[in-house]
């Protein structure tokens, strides 16, 4: 599994409330195991520890348009929350 770090790459969604947000993408990957792809993303919003709010779901390509859904499993998210956590790491360490 190999994550793809996308530099600048933006799209809007709409959030719960049909409020448009624009969000930055901060990798993607695919998973051999699901055999599906993923998106991980910011809104650049702070949680109240002031940490940035990261989301990850499900997406399929069609064409240029990507298509997102929720994340299904327990496993997934453990996948996704280990890569966060190297890449925190690797951040920490070149500071």
């Amino acid at each position: 599994m190999k994550e793809e770090p996308i530099n600048n790459q933006v799209f809007t969604i709409k959030d719960e409330k049909g409020v448009e947000k624009e969000c930055e993408v901060l990798f993607t990957f695919d998973s051999p195991e699901t055999q599906k792809s993923y998106i991980v993303y910011t809104d650049n919003e702070k949680e109240e520890d002031g940490s940035l709010k990261v989301y990850a779901n499900i997406y399929i390509k069609n064409g240029s348009n990507k298509t997102l859904y929720p994340i299904e499993t327990e496993e997934e998210w453990n996948t996704i929350e280990s890569i966060l956590s190297k890449l925190e790491e690797k951040s920490e360490e070149a500071k």
